[in-house]
């Protein structure tokens, strides 16, 4: 079939939740990817950071076949032989005690808000049913029910409702509002560490380092929600590192499975954790020994520090580019590592889905958020030549 045969197939017999962009993906390895008729594309969204090591990557297919050959599921019922060593190498890798495996990033951070409130009755002592989490505006974190139900876009919450109780929203980046909504009930602060699906919003200067003393003064748990932004995206292993902060919970994924499986994690301390007890939380596919030999692979990766390096020094080559040119349909360039989120005058420019479909006529698959910015996010092993290759189709397309 042609690439529009399959559109037509996909319109026809899925659900309309998605609008994709029309490349019909055949093929992939490292930065490119190949449609069905041939057409050649350079990846600049990485599956929303999931396939931050490229695609195909030869060490992580590697391993990921030699398991395929060995075991791939078991459920919790049983141990496997890949399950301790991941566990141990995850908790080291974020100087951290347990590990509580998931699959999808939604599954995650439900755990957390779990983890969070379960942690609050019986280790802070709020009254039963009474447990708050602080959350901020224009956060993603997942499409489960509990998760929209404190989430600010229409376009997630509309006819969803009823909606989960327990949560209070405050701006992003604003410590007074979050200390303002702190109460005797509050158990947690969940937060992106840099907004994702917002648009790539950077938080103040500091405002990390003051939610961790925030959330140390007023005993309650400071949540980092790194799906996105963790595991070598902003050029260290995670964004709050960029301030020497460390949270109570990290929620990890997307890059945690390299693409190839989906895996995530709640990461915290044994005191935090140890609130569960069997029975109290599970998942039949979570810590799958196939997806635990994928995400031990990830962690030597990300061990070495190699791509962290990498990434920074790519950053900094990236941003001087972006930054110089002169294009007066954007207003803003901001990110931090391979992360970008270039924002466009409503006036003048208008939305940026019809740019990200130019882009694409040109070779370069990125994609729009929040209708008025464009967001990039290559793999981390994209190469200086890449940059100034996918730069030039920005610049044409933009100009």
């Amino acid at each position: 079939m042609d690439a529009q045969a399959h559109v037509d197939l996909v319109n026809e017999f899925s659900a309309h939740n998605y609008a994709p962009l029309p490349a019909v993906i055949s093929k992939a390895e490292g930065v490119w990817v190949e449609d069905v008729e041939g057409r050649r594309f350079m990846d600049f969204l990485a599956a929303y950071s999931a396939v931050n090591f490229g695609h195909s990557n030869a060490e992580l297919m590697q391993v990921a076949r030699e398991q395929l050959e060995r075991v791939t599921l078991t459920s919790r019922a049983f141990i496997t032989d890949q399950l301790g060593p991941f566990c141990k190498e995850l908790a080291e890798l974020c100087n951290m005690e347990t590990v509580l495996p998931m699959n999808t990033g939604a599954e995650a951070v439900e755990t957390a808000i779990k983890t969070a409130r379960r942690w609050g009755y019986q280790i802070k002592g709020v009254q039963a049913d009474k447990a708050k989490i602080i959350v901020c505006d224009q956060n993603f974190h997942g499409r489960t029910t509990t998760v929209i139900s404190f989430s600010t876009d229409p376009d997630c919450r509309k006819d969803f409702g009823p909606f989960t109780p327990g949560f209070e929203v405050v701006p992003y980046g604003d410590i007074e509002a979050l200390k303002n909504a702190i109460d005797d009930n509050t158990v947690g602060f969940l937060v992106e560490p840099i907004q994702g699906e917002a648009g790539i919003i950077v938080p103040p200067d500091g405002y990390l380092q003051e939610v961790r003393q925030a959330c140390t003064d007023s005993n309650i748990l400071f949540i980092a929600d790194e799906i996105q932004s963790g595991l070598g995206r902003t050029g260290k292993t995670f964004a709050c590192d960029h301030e020497n902060v460390k949270p109570d919970i990290y929620i990890l994924g997307k890059a945690l499975g390299a693409g190839i499986m989906p895996v995530s994690a709640v990461v915290s301390s044994r005191a935090i954790m140890d609130v569960f007890t069997p029975g109290s939380h599970g998942s039949t596919f979570g810590g799958n020994p196939l997806a635990c030999t994928i995400g031990r692979k990830v962690i030597e990766i990300l061990g070495k520090g190699e791509i962290q390096d990498h990434t920074t020094q790519l950053a900094g080559y990236l941003f001087d580019r972006l930054r110089a040119y002169k294009w007066d349909k954007v207003t803003t360039i901001r990110g931090r590592g391979l992360w970008v989120g270039i924002e466009l005058d409503r006036v003048s420019a208008g939305k940026a889905k019809p740019y990200c479909l130019r882009l694409m006529e040109e070779g370069l698959l990125c994609k729009d958020t929040h209708e008025y910015s464009i967001r990039l996010a290559p793999p981390l092993i994209i190469t200086k030549e890449e940059i100034d290759w996918a730069l030039e189709r920005l610049d044409k397309v933009l100009r």
